[in-house]
């Protein structure tokens, strides 16, 4: 038997590069590498490439991003290439009053996130080689910024389930404030979107590799040596001089290598955990927030975890609801009856009858996703793995690994695995380049 299973097996020819995983991140380091003029393919589980940037058509027809979406001229690498493929982004809607669950006056609100944003500065501030912090959850942290208001702390614990979508007592203080200081922007990272969806940019990108992208094709094993790795996908064998992992590090670890990774890097993949985050598209006949003078945001105290923001544009009327941290969690694999109903109700709270007449909720559960973990981003809940990234980013050529996790600039944000695909290109190109012709 053992036989006859080796006889079935298809070994393809070596190329210079093998790219896992068709996100951003994957897209821009094939694309940097057939730029290059090297020898790529591309391979992705998946039956359409964006990773965690995703769309689907809504009955109406709407196209809408189900996955990431959002970004801000700061992230420069992303609006490039938006230009150069010719997409035109459209404002996100703020204009009007914030809402606020439960309610409190505007200037009250207004000032409670001034000191979140206050708590977030001196976050950034701290010394990362600081000893005393080493050990700290993000929860413990907060807990000794005894000279802030205790709605502001609880405020800030919010925003780490909203945005990091995890639990702030699982979260490594020093990770999330290295996290963040990487994180520059002066707009907010939701100004703007693409009315045509940002997962069609993907698949304009998709499209200039040809056939050097497969799709469909789930990789189920890793063996690497000094002279080149072999991609084991099915019953075929790949080989390549290098290969870039372009996958979040919660993915990674469920590889099988051959020979086994070192501990010090299993170590490092073995700290992150998937963010735990729901997608909720909610549909109208029409803005009516705006007509009463709101923006159509609303920021929840409680429960903790929720959010929502005005993503009209053209004719088509619609929040989108996001839904992080615990809160995900204790939503996911539940009926979706029990959940719209859930939100139905949010929103006829927050914004009186109207609230609760949509035409259309679409959902998309990202917790425990098969192909990705969860969203947005994987972050580190290992209190002992204060290098983690840097160790994955090292790598362990002809094996490099990748994505906006890791990423020196906007980590967690698809500018972030723009910058990480291209990163892990160039040292391949540096490789490849240096190396001596046979």
């Amino acid at each position: 038997m053992a036989k006859a299973g080796r006889s079935s097996e298809k070994t393809m020819p070596e190329r210079d590069a093998i790219v896992v995983g068709a996100g951003f991140t994957g897209l821009s380091a094939a694309l940097e590498l057939v730029e290059a003029g090297l020898d790529v393919l591309l391979l992705e589980a998946r039956d359409r490439v964006g990773g965690k940037v995703e769309s689907e058509t809504l009955s109406d027809g709407t196209r809408v991003d189900t996955g990431g979406q959002f970004f801000c001229r700061d992230m420069t690498e992303l609006m490039a290439l938006i230009h150069e493929n010719g997409k035109t982004p459209v404002m996100t809607h703020y204009d009007g009053e914030m809402i606020y669950r439960p309610p409190v006056p505007p200037q009250q609100g207004f000032a409670r996130w001034q000191g979140v944003d206050a708590l977030r500065d001196r976050m950034i501030a701290t010394d990362p080689d600081d000893p005393d912090l080493a050990k700290l959850t993000v929860a413990d942290w907060v807990a000794r910024q005894d000279d802030v208001p205790a709605d502001v702390r609880k405020s800030f614990l919010r925003l780490i389930k909203g945005l990091w979508c995890r639990a702030p007592e699982e979260v490594a203080f020093t990770w999330l404030a290295s996290n963040d200081r990487r994180i520059t922007n002066s707009y907010s990272e939701m100004e703007m979107f693409l009315p045509g969806t940002l997962h069609a940019l993907a698949d304009q990108l998709a499209a200039r590799l040809g056939d050097r992208l497969r799709l469909g094709v789930a990789v189920t094993g890793i063996k690497n040596a000094d002279t080149g790795v072999t991609v084991i996908a099915g019953d075929e064998r790949l080989s390549a001089k290098r290969v870039i992992l372009a996958l979040p590090p919660v993915m990674i670890r469920r590889l099988p290598f051959s020979p086994a990774l070192p501990e010090p890097l299993q170590k490092a993949l073995s700290a992150w955990a998937p963010g735990l985050s729901i997608k909720l598209q909610v549909s109208y006949d029409k803005p009516f927030w705006r007509e009463r003078g709101l923006s159509g945001a609303v920021m929840w105290h409680e429960p903790q975890g929720l959010y929502a923001c005005d993503a009209s544009r053209g004719d088509y009327a619609g929040l989108i609801i996001f839904i992080g941290g615990p809160e995900a969690q204790q939503w996911h694999g539940r009926q979706r009856e029990e959940l719209t109903a859930f939100i139905r109700e949010q929103l006829t709270e927050a914004f009186g009858p109207e609230g609760d007449n949509p035409r259309d909720i679409h959902v998309r559960d990202w917790v425990d996703d098969p192909w990705s973990g969860g969203a947005y981003s994987d972050v580190v809940i290992d209190l002992d793995a204060r290098y983690a990234e840097e160790t994955i980013n090292e790598g362990m050529s002809p094996v490099h690994f990748a994505s906006s996790e890791l990423a020196p600039s906007y980590p967690g944000y698809v500018e972030g695995a723009i910058v990480a695909g291209r990163l892990a290109a160039a040292r391949i190109i540096a490789e490849i380049s240096s190396k001596p012709a046979e």
